[in-house]
């Protein structure tokens, strides 16, 4: 049976008219069989608009909290997330350890005091309970108030500097705390990032779990950067009042606290009236914070604390530069604190680099001379005074240690010990005239000859030729040897032009050589540093003071003092002045005048000049009797200043050798008590 059709198979089809009485509906006969059960259909009765306005302020607090809901969602959510990417992006937590301070190496002088310090870090790492209590309160009144209240992360703090910052319309305070300042420190770099700064949170909580506030305190006072190079609360307090931060006063305290804000810019080396005003701001908020009285803090501000004389910026470097690379030979590597005593005066330091900055800013243009040395040490060979170079901040090279140039007629006093050792005297006589060997002729200085001439008048005049006809007399390996026993290292070539210095050697190394000459004879090895400890007391190293024995007899060291003080009376070097004091000493000109020498000594002290251009370009025909010399005068006459005078080993009243009336003993033992007797007027 077909579905949906009537009775007598015929269809009734809709019609669709004007007629509004039409029914347009299907009747339950029209429904196919399969839907005969299903239910009539309902219609649908329009609902009644309730009345009043409750309804919709109800469905817009509704909607409202629904949103919120959704926003705090989302918060945790990216929280959450925040801290799972934080987590992610910082090292292992296995790894996650308190970095261990670098240790600090402290130069102190030959008086103890500190002449610069060197290390990452700083001083040494004092507690809490070290320090004066006003000084960590001073710290926590200006950077974190809340210190000892908040977890790490202080959001009252953040919300109060966002304030501020709102109302001066600038960054005017702000918000991390100590520890977030101690995680940035120890972990992280100082870039200013969104990155950095979540990393710096999570690591601040880290750190509150980790330590207590005590520990956290201690680790920021002593790793913290003060600015002139000073890192920690010690080294800081040494730099810049010159004391130990144990010592420090209420006023000094708050200059410390104040310099975090901006180290390099507050620095009172550099910004004392800028420091000053900082300190008060930190007084202030000490008042403030009820860590001292309003009286306290008044008296505080008007007291002014002197700031130490810093020790040399420049010139101490080369110093220090030298003991760095030697250290390790002396203790081994370094991996605690240390302090270094030297042998260093820091006055004889500063006058040795006055006179030569000084000269050469005077002639140095003017004679094309750019650069220049002096080393200064006592006849045992302790450095008092060593300068590398014209300015530090400019080159670090030290030219007065690495730096090899050619001595010229500095090392003749080489040629004449060796011939003296083989039978000559000072007055011996020598032909000054042309000589010729192998195709080279030497020529002197003046290109005039004397003819016969005794021994001490031709090293007074520094004459060439008999240089060397005394070195083919005796043999170049002969002066060779004798220039390493008084103790050149250097490489030297046994050739005929070795009697006129060509072959390179050092300041050190010609400095420390003429030392046998004014200490009677005796070996020297030239050094700075006397011993290395701990700063608890520990010794670590102390340079053993046994003598290094005899290697020129005392009646050549005489004779040698009486022909090389006629240089200094008659000779190229009389333009030298150290009045009332016994010298002697010898210039040097290189080839082309590429190097100007002056090495000079008394009884008390020994001191090489060099001058010349680091790229060996001829100077403007400078020798070493002229800037040389008077660098040498302006120092020595400084440093000679208030000590007794004594005269050179060997050499009599009367400038006679002591060897005629004098003869040296025979033993060793002998011979040493022989050498303080003439050094220190036993007898």
């Amino acid at each position: 049976m077909a579905l949906g059709r009537r009775k007598g198979n015929s269809r009734r089809e809709p019609v669709f008219d004007a007629n509004p009485g039409s029914d347009l509906r299907v009747n339950p006969g029209d429904r196919s069989a399969g839907s005969a059960s299903s239910p009539p259909a309902r219609r649908k009765t329009p609902r009644k608009r309730r009345r009043g306005g409750g309804g919709g302020r109800r469905s817009f607090i509704g909607r409202a909290f629904y949103w919120m809901l959704v926003l705090v969602l989302w918060a945790v959510i990216g929280g959450v997330g925040a801290v799972a990417w934080i987590g992610a992006h910082l090292p292992a937590i296995q790894s996650l350890e308190i970095p261990k301070r670098p240790p600090s190496i402290l130069i102190v002088d030959v008086n103890s005091r500190v002449l610069v310090t060197r290390g990452d870090a700083g001083g040494a790492v004092l507690s809490l309970k070290e320090l004066p209590p006003y000084l960590p309160k001073a710290f926590i009144a200006i950077e974190d108030r809340r210190f000892y209240s908040h977890h790490g992360v202080d959001p009252i703090g953040i919300a109060r500097a966002a304030a501020a910052n709102v109302l001066h319309r600038s960054v005017a305070q702000g918000g991390s705390t100590i520890t977030q300042q101690l995680a940035k420190n120890l972990f992280l770099t100082q870039e200013r990032t969104l990155h950095r700064k979540l990393q710096e949170l999570g690591l601040a909580l880290w750190l509150e779990r980790k330590l207590t506030k005590t520990q956290i305190l201690e680790l920021y006072l002593n790793r913290v950067y003060f600015g002139a190079g000073a890192w920690g609360i010690e080294q800081a307090a040494q730099r810049y009042f010159g004391k130990s931060a144990r010592q420090v006063t209420l006023p000094e305290a708050a200059i410390l606290a104040g310099l975090v804000k901006s180290p390099t810019r507050l620095a009172p080396t550099r910004n004392f009236d800028g420091a000053e005003r900082r300190a008060q701001v930190v007084l202030t908020s000490m008042a403030d914070a009820g860590f001292i009285s309003d009286a306290s803090a008044a008296a505080a501000i008007t007291q002014r604390p002197r700031i130490a004389p810093q020790p040399g910026q420049g010139s101490i470097n080369y110093v220090a530069d030298w003991i760095m690379d030697a250290l390790e030979d002396l203790v081994g590597r370094v991996e605690q604190d240390i302090v270094v005593e030297t042998s260093i005066d820091p006055v004889l330091q500063a006058s040795a680099e006055k006179a030569l900055v000084d000269e050469l800013t005077l002639k140095g243009e003017k004679n094309n001379v750019s650069q220049g040395a002096i080393i200064a040490m006592t006849p045992e060979g302790a450095v008092r005074a060593l300068v590398g170079g014209r300015s530090y901040a400019e080159s670090q090279f030290n030219r007065a240690v690495a730096a090899k140039r050619q001595p010229g007629s500095a090392f003749k006093p080489f040629v004449y010990l060796t011939a003296l050792e083989r039978g000559l005297t000072p007055e011996t006589v020598r032909e000054d005239k042309p000589i010729k060997i192998k195709g080279w002729q030497p020529e002197n200085y003046s290109r005039e000859y004397f003819g016969a001439v005794p021994l001490t008048k031709a090293l007074a005049l520094s004459l060439n030729t008999v240089s060397v006809r005394l070195t083919m007399e005796f043999g170049p390996t002969a002066v060779v040897r004798t220039a390493h026993r008084l103790g050149i290292a250097s490489k030297l070539e046994p050739n005929a032009s070795i009697s006129l210095g060509t072959s390179e050697v050092s300041v050190l190394e010609l400095t420390s050589a003429y030392a046998t000459f004014a200490n009677g004879g005796m070996a020297v090895t030239p050094h700075v540093v006397e011993r290395v400890r701990t700063p608890a007391g520990k010794v670590l190293y102390t340079r053993e003071q046994q003598s290094l024995g005899r290697i020129v007899d005392a009646s050549y060291v005489g004779m040698m003092n009486a022909m090389m003080r006629e240089t200094l009376t008659m000779g190229t070097a009389h333009k030298a002045e150290l009045p009332g004091w016994p010298a002697a000493g010898k210039t040097g000109t290189s080839q082309e005048f590429r190097d100007a020498w002056f090495i000079g000594y008394t009884a008390r002290l020994v001191t090489g000049v060099w001058l010349g251009n680091d790229d060996g370009t001829p100077t403007k025909k400078v020798t070493g009797g002229g800037m040389p010399v008077d660098v040498w005068s302006r120092f020595m006459r400084s440093a000679h200043q208030g000590i007794v005078v004594a005269a050179l080993p060997g050499i009599g009243s009367g400038g006679l050798f002591a060897s005629v009336t004098t003869p040296a003993p025979a033993t060793t033992a002998s011979l040493d008590d022989w050498l303080m007797d003439r050094l220190f007027g036993r007898r």
